[in-house]
């Protein structure tokens, strides 16, 4: 299996906790969550708004590897500090991916009106739409896997790793919002996180020693 798609699922899964208390918590607010449709509608418009970040991302740095010769042994590095990063950002140590945050934020001011602009039915359309917009909401969690998409090598590989980290959190902000809370105390409990983030940590630590010797 790609190293990159186990990269993919392992963020996903890892930061399923961290999904609930953000879009699991707007999914909540807005009542999507009571009816498993409008949930999955919702889930769906969020993962496919990672998918097209990651072609985008993707494509901003396809050319890296026609440049230089080292460009996408450069970018892993960067992957593995990212992984790295997350890890303790899931020990709440915000500061870890705090700046990266601020970043996004700036393209979030044109974005989050709209939200405020969908129409009050909730149809799956709007539901999706929703959920679309939402998933360009700063996360630090998202931004370190889209590192991991810019290596993917073209846009398509780029939007298709966005899209199984989407996956990866899917279980559970589908399976809490419908069954049980229960999980949803599991996967934000300080047990998780730490053991959530000692994985992270060690997945980025491992994608530095392998990016090292390739140089």
């Amino acid at each position: 299996m790609n190293i990159d798609v186990v990269a993919a699922l392992v963020m996903g899964l890892a930061g399923s906790g961290h999904c609930l208390a953000m879009c699991g918590g707007l999914a909540a607010a807005m009542g999507y969550q009571r009816s498993p449709m409008r949930l999955f509608w919702y889930n769906l418009g969020r993962i496919i708004s990672y998918a097209i970040a990651g072609f985008i991302v993707a494509a901003a740095f396809f050319s890296i590897s026609k440049v230089h010769a080292n460009g996408l042994v450069y970018l892993r590095i960067l992957a593995g500090i990212m992984m790295v990063l997350l890890g303790l950002y899931l020990f709440r140590w915000n500061r870890a991916l705090l700046w990266l945050e601020k970043a996004g934020s700036y393209l979030w001011r044109y974005i989050q009106p709209l939200t405020q602009k969908l129409p009050a039915q909730k149809t799956s359309g709007y539901v999706f739409l929703a959920g679309m917009l939402w998933g360009w909401l700063p996360c630090g969690l998202v931004y370190s896997a889209l590192t991991w998409a810019a290596l993917s090598g073209d846009p398509f590989s780029g939007a298709g790793f966005m899209l199984l980290f989407g996956l990866g959190t899917f279980p559970a902000m589908f399976l809490t919002g419908v069954f049980s809370q229960k999980l949803a105390t599991v996967l934000q409990s300080s047990s998780f996180r730490w053991i959530a983030g000692l994985l992270l940590i060690g997945y980025g630590i491992a994608t530095l020693f392998i990016a090292a010797k390739q140089l």
